[in-house]
């Protein structure tokens, strides 16, 4: 989890069976403080991801690419706002 002073935190998800990884990234993405992050770690590029979660959280979260594979993919989730 990222703590409240905004430290981020890692998440590899490639240790998670496929079928429960979006219902943990979706659980940490809620659980963010404005301000707060998490890195996460995934074995192929999670683009589809990032328009579940603009669809769910419109324009309240930062994603940014640390690592662009080939094996492995990082990417920085933050939490801008809180819904409106």
């Amino acid at each position: 989890m990222s703590d409240p002073n905004g430290d981020a935190s890692t998440i590899d998800v490639r240790e998670l069976p496929p079928a429960q990884r979006h219902q943990k990234i979706f659980q940490m993405v809620a659980e963010l403080a404005v301000g707060g992050s998490f890195t996460l770690v995934n074995d192929h590029d999670p683009k589809p991801l990032y328009y579940q979660l603009e669809a769910e959280y419109p324009k309240q979260f930062s994603w940014t690419y640390v690592e662009s594979g080939p094996s492995v993919w990082r990417v920085e989730i933050g939490r801008l706002a809180e819904a409106a």
